[in-house]
């Protein structure tokens, strides 16, 4: 599968779940949610998956935790939040380089057409 059929598949399962739940709840809600649709889908992925990073050649591991890494190719991280802010993109950008991912979508379920909280990044 191709990076633009995985993530318009994930996108799907993003959608299906804020058609039924809408904005306004907590992110775990959503990321609950998002793992049954993704599952019913038959779409693989890992969940809370740690990231270990490199600090002065040590590896640290568990220093993050990416919200799904969807079929070994596609990092995707949630947020319920009024804004989107720069560090946010930031934050996924760093979990795509220390994870060897080049592809990676943000996701602000707390908007109200979820279109509008879709944002997609290539390194």
């Amino acid at each position: 599968m191709d990076f633009d059929e995985l993530s318009n598949r994930v996108i799907g399962c993003a959608l299906e779940v804020h058609r039924h739940l809408g904005p306004g709840l907590l992110e775990s809600t959503y990321d609950e949610c998002l793992a049954q649709e993704l599952d019913l889908s038959g779409i693989g992925f890992k969940r809370q998956w740690p990231v270990a990073i490199e600090y002065k050649g040590r590896k640290l591991h568990s220093a993050y935790r990416i919200d799904f890494l969807v079929e070994e190719k596609l990092i995707v991280e949630l947020k319920s939040i009024d804004e989107v802010a720069p560090i946010h993109e930031a934050q996924l950008l760093t979990y795509m380089r220390h994870a060897g991912v080049s592809i990676g979508l943000l996701i602000n379920f707390n908007t109200r057409v979820l279109k509008d909280g879709i944002r997609r990044f290539v390194l």
